[in-house]
């Protein structure tokens, strides 16, 4: 079995992504082209009784064709002649070092070697696209994946997912340009979390206005916007956590600590009014609360804590309730709704309470006593008024404190709750910002710890005996129910904030909002078929970007330069270029702006009056705005980079980051360092760092520390001065250390997959003197200047720029010159006389490892260089500014195709079925009966059998619906509770656990006597009534299933309450001469029932439905 070992951060094996092919005599043999091309399993003799359906001709027609068109592009690419721009590439000069350490390339492949393959459901989308519609939290339904976003919810059909991208709605919109087809709501408030009924066929989700919304599953999602069935105002801030419960009910937490209950028979009313009564349907609801925090105040006194009720659960397998918040737990009785216990997070009971905000009666009534009785009732009544409104206040604001401070002062407390979830177990499971995981049982007793990951858990997903642990790094790790580490990879390159599990797979939703589907089965054998299918099939889904970018560099002197002097370095290199990079440097200078500039550094912000003024200059040279966009920007003190993108590409360019290091006296000014920008390209991450290094002659082993301190501390975050609202839809748990997910020790710079370093390196010509110089200029002698290039000679060395490429200088020195003085007679003239150097450089690093290397998904980015060379006639400054062309080809992955081919590969491949068919056996069961009969306060044993030898079965038990008897026995039509929820006079104890092979557990199912119901309105019981005196019929379902299943075989049982003593027959012919003892327990011979269509025969007989 296949495993991707975590005990060891983010250290894992290469997967055989190539395995070989043997014939029956065991040699090796070539695998045909069109083996692969036209069917994804090679043997097929591997599984002789798989009787899967085959495809329909048409359909085969259509894939057939569609990889025709695939392979013959590319063949095209492979046979087609070298491109243009490869014929006139400059010579390049590489420096030593760059094959090792953090100087090494980083390594690519067309299936990730260090984790399972993954189903792209939605690729990463950049962020820019993101703004007011991130993805939130994610559901499964049985058919269906939901997500709640910033803008609403948005709904996959399991039928779709490995479809084309065709957009919402058949609408390509930014962002989702290859996802799979999804439809979308109309704009709602952020939806914070999500909550699933199958039994009424909603979707449950709290959003930021305090509003609940139910959705429907079986609407028609078409092209226009589907809409809410019903909405109401569940709290006056945000809804934070949603659950329904073993009963039905409907719980919202929120701030403050406040929970409520929907009870379900008041929103079982709403649905059933007529089209006429609609209208009233969110009042009632609204008004049919039960406020738990209200329920445990005695006399304005709380037993429960203030803090935000972050997360809930259900525990159904013993019918109780937790909420959370980052330190402290609540344990509820989901059927009495009872507070059971508080506790911490070490598991020891909670015997602090908070003060209620809500006003005090005995407070009241003291001041109103007082108010009639004195003669000065009009003062005293301003005076109580004043009293009790600084009082409330005062309450509000010591309230608000606590939460702030739980918020807060708690926020860096390694031991805060993060994320919650139950097992099939029974066991509790909580996370922690230490990456600690907690194993508790159902009472609260913490049981046991396990580490094995040092980043924050963000989530949890549970299935069969599985736990899958989602961390702030983008790593998930699976665990066994024992808390054994089975396995872990890096799943994103961004905090994993939500998962669930649905048709097989695994879904995780990470920050950036890309979602992936991972087999339930994973780590295991299915990942290296599936890993080497898909690479096999490579060509199908790579496509080739071709890309022109411009870099300049200029050191500007704290001068302003004119509009022709900028059309002369950019403008007119930039028409059939598609990112432009300007790098600064000494745009503005002198000790009181370094210093305002440190000290604005220290709190976040950046920038100046005259760093604008260029960026508006070059912006105007661009044509920004109708040719040209702006994409990012970074100022230090003197250092200003930018970077534009013409408008034709922007929709693939983004994600973009900035940073800066400060290198001058201690490290701390800016007048030396660097700033950097950070984006994604094609999907393919590229850096820009512009760079000002120390000056003199002398000074070459600080600058080669200063690029050394630069490439290893540059650590990337989103730009103070673009894309603000993009932050403010993001959690704080983004706002981490650098790449969490990467190797420790590497520095960021080294995982991009093209890095560009430009600006005024100030490496000067050694062992010459200004008049020699001068002679070689003026002749054009650079040859003989460049052996004595510091810079060339550092490289060559492997002491700077390790690795890094430049092209041949065939300019003259840049540095330095007389202000407005042309040509090469403008060199320095004066006291100093200070000898000519190329100062100002750009050099690159691509993905290749090898001199030469062909562009693909293993070498994803191939640059070459077109132009190189300084533009003498601009004299606004002492330096001349630089620019180099960039011809660079991107190998991308097609996500959409890649997706169809996953699916095919899935469905067609003999072998994959093979295992998934026997890893997804349901083991076989027996139940001890389909009929119950208790009267009040019995209790009966169901027992079910495990007869399988070799596998566990899990089981769960649901209520399909309740029914009234009507006269002579027969039951009416039954209607489930929410989410198949018992109704409150039945206990089943476990209802979900473990069988082990050749073993039995037993269910005890118990009356329990709920002879009154109560009313709510607004939080307070207003009417009492007693329960339904007739008899009463429920039909319990038995949901067994295997450790890795997504299908179920069910077993029903009909369990009747009789209200009195009396005989009541429930089998005509066999139970009709039987007396309804409560405490028998009537047995159906132990009748072996494989599916869920036995049990409908063998109910047949039976006076109901």
């Amino acid at each position: 079995m296949d495993k991707y070992p975590a005990q060891k951060d983010d250290v894992f094996p290469s997967l055989n992504l190539h395995p070989s092919y043997s014939s029956d005599d065991g040699s090796n043999r070539t695998p045909k082209f069109f083996d692969r091309f036209y069917d994804s399993s090679s043997d097929d003799d591997f599984c002789p009784s798989s009787s899967a359906a085959a495809p329909s001709i048409s359909e085969g027609v259509e894939n057939a064709g569609r990889r025709l068109d695939y392979m013959i592009q590319f063949l095209e690419r492979k046979l087609s002649s070298p491109d243009h721009d490869r014929t006139r590439a400059l010579p390049e000069f590489v420096g030593k070092g760059g094959g090792t350490g953090m100087f090494k390339v980083p390594v690519h492949a067309s299936v990730h070697p260090g984790r399972p393959p993954s189903l792209e459901v939605r690729p990463h989308p950049l962020r820019e696209t993101q703004i007011g519609c991130f993805l939130r939290s994610v559901v499964c339904t049985e058919s269906q994946l939901w997500a709640g976003q910033e803008c609403g919810v948005r709904v996959w059909n399991f039928a779709d997912l490995y479809g084309s991208a065709c957009g919402a709605g058949g609408v390509t919109r930014s962002g989702d340009e290859e996802t799979a087809p999804f439809c979308e709501s109309v704009q709602t408030p952020a939806a914070i979390c999500l909550v699933v009924d199958e039994a009424n066929r909603l979707v449950w989700s709290g959003h930021k206005d305090g509003k609940v919304r139910a959705w429907k599953m079986d609407q028609r999602l078409g092209d226009a916007p589907f809409t809410e069935c019903l909405a109401w105002l569940a709290h006056r801030t945000p809804v934070l956590s949603l659950v329904m419960t073993s009963y039905g009910d409907l719980w919202s937490g929120s701030e403050g600590g406040v929970i409520k209950i929907w009870p379900w028979e008041s929103i079982e009313k709403v649905f059933s009014l007529t089209m006429e009564e609609r209208h009233m349907a969110a009042l009632l609801v609204e008004r049919s609360f039960i406020d738990l925090r209200s329920q445990v105040t005695v006399n304005g006194v709380c037993n429960i804590l203030a803090s935000d009720v972050k997360y809930m659960i259900s525990d159904n397998c013993r019918a109780k309730v937790w909420s959370a918040g980052y330190q402290s737990f609540a344990l509820w009785d989901a059927r009495t709704r009872e507070l059971l216990k508080v506790f911490n997070v070490d598991g020891q009971m909670e015997n602090r309470v908070d003060i209620s905000p809500v006003q005090d009666p005995a407070f009241d009534e003291e001041w109103k006593m007082k108010s009639v009785s004195s003669s000065k009732k009009d003062k005293l009544q301003a005076s109580f008024g004043f009293l009790q409104r600084s009082r409330n206040a005062i309450m509000g604001a010591a309230d608000a404190v606590r939460r702030v401070a739980a918020k807060g002062a708690f926020g860096d407390d390694s031991r805060r709750t993060e994320a919650l979830v139950m097992t099939i177990d029974g066991m509790i499971w909580t996370g922690c910002t230490s990456g600690l995981l907690v194993q508790w049982d159902g009472n609260g007793n913490r049981l046991q710890d396990f580490h094995y990951h040092s980043f924050a858990v963000q989530c949890f997903c549970t299935f069969g005996s599985r736990i899958w642990v989602g961390y702030v790094s983008g790593t998930v790790q699976v665990l066994d129910l024992e808390g054994n580490l089975l396995g872990g990879w890096i799943a994103h390159d961004s905090p994993v904030i939500n998962m669930t599990s649905g048709a097989g797979y695994v879904f995780t939703l990470a920050n950036d909002g890309g979602i992936r589907g991972w087999n339930t089965t994973s780590p295991g054998p299915l990942d290296s078929i599936l890993s080497s299918e898909l690479a096999g099939k490579e060509f199908l889904y790579t496509r080739l970007e071709n890309l022109k970018i411009l870099a300049g560099t200029w050191n500007v002197g704290q001068g302003r330069a004119s509009h022709d002097s900028l059309t002369s370095w950019l403008g007119s290199a930039a028409s059939d270029v598609g990112i432009i990079v300007v790098g600064l440097q000494e745009v503005e200078m002198g000790a009181g702006f370094l210093a305002m500039s440190a000290a604005k550094e220290t709190v976040g912000l950046e920038g100046s009056s005259v760093g604008q003024w260029w960026l508006d200059m070059i912006g105007r040279t661009l044509d920004e705005g109708s040719i040209f966009e702006r994409v990012g920007s970074r100022q230090l003190a003197g250092l200003l980079i930018a970077v534009w993108v013409r408008n034709n590409i922007r929709a693939h360019v983004g994600d973009v980051d900035a940073a800066a290091v400060p290198c001058g006296f201690g490290r701390a000014i800016g007048n030396k360092g660097a700033v950097g920008l950070r984006m994604r390209v094609y999907n393919r991450i590229m850096c820009f760092v512009n760079c000002h290094f120390a000056a003199h002659l002398e000074a070459v082993n600080r600058r080669n520390a200063d690029f050394d301190h630069v490439y290893r501390t540059m650590i990337f975050s989103r730009p103070s001065n673009l894309f603000n609202a993009t932050t403010a839809g993001v959690s704080s748990a983004v706002q981490m250390l650098r790449s969490a997910n990467s190797v420790e020790g590497t520095p960021e710079l080294s995982e991009a997959d093209m890095v560009v370093f430009l600006g005024d390196f100030n490496y000067r010509l050694d062992g010459i003197s200004y008049d020699e110089a001068r002679d070689f200029v003026s002749q054009r002698c650079f040859d003989w200047l460049k052996e004595r290039d510091q810079l060339r000679a550092e490289m060559e060395a492997g002491n700077v720029f390790q690795g890094m490429r430049e092209a041949v200088v065939r300019f003259p020195p840049t540095y330095k010159f007389e202000r407005h003085q042309a040509g090469l007679a403008g060199y320095d003239s004066g006291e100093k006389k200070r000898i000519p150097a190329w100062c100002d450089r750009i050099l690159y690093r691509d993905s290749r490892s090898a001199a030469v290397a062909e562009c693909n998904l293993e070498c994803p980015v191939v640059s070459s260089i077109l132009q190189y060379e300084a533009c003498m006639d601009v004299t606004d400054s002492d330096h001349k500014p630089v620019r180099c062309m960039f011809s660079v080809d991107i190998a991308r992955v097609d996500e959409s195709v890649r997706r169809q081919e996953f699916g095919e590969i899935i469905g067609s491949n003999k072998r994959i079925r093979h295992m998934l068919e026997e890893l997804c056996k349901i083991p076989d069961t027996i139940v001890s009966t389909n009929n119950i009969i208790l009267q009040n306060q019995d209790t009966s044993i169901l027992r079910i059998t495990n007869k399988s030898g070799k596998y566990e079965a899990l089981f769960e038990i649901i209520c399909e619906g309740q029914s009234t008897i009507k006269e002579g026995g027969l039951a009416s039509d039954h209607q489930p509770r929410g989410s198949f929820g018992f109704p409150r006079w039945l206990e089943v104890n476990p209802a979900s656990a473990i069988i082990k092979p050749d073993h039995v557990a037993e269910v005890v199912v118990h009356h329990e006597e709920f002879q009154t119901l109560e009313e709510f309105v607004d939080g307070i019981p207003q009417n009492w009534w007693c329960e339904d005196s007739r008899d009463k019929e429920v039909i319990l379902v038995v949901k067994i299933r295997g450790k890795f299943s997504t299908e179920t075989r069910n077993h029903r049982i009909r369990v009747r309450y009789c209200f009195a003593a009396k005989k009541l027959p429930i089998d005509s012919k066999s139970n009709s001469s039987r007396q309804a003892q409560g405490t028998v327990l009537h047995r159906s011979d132990m009748q072996r029932l494989s599916g869920s269509s036995d049990v409908v025969a063998h109910l047949r007989n039976m006076h109901s439905p």
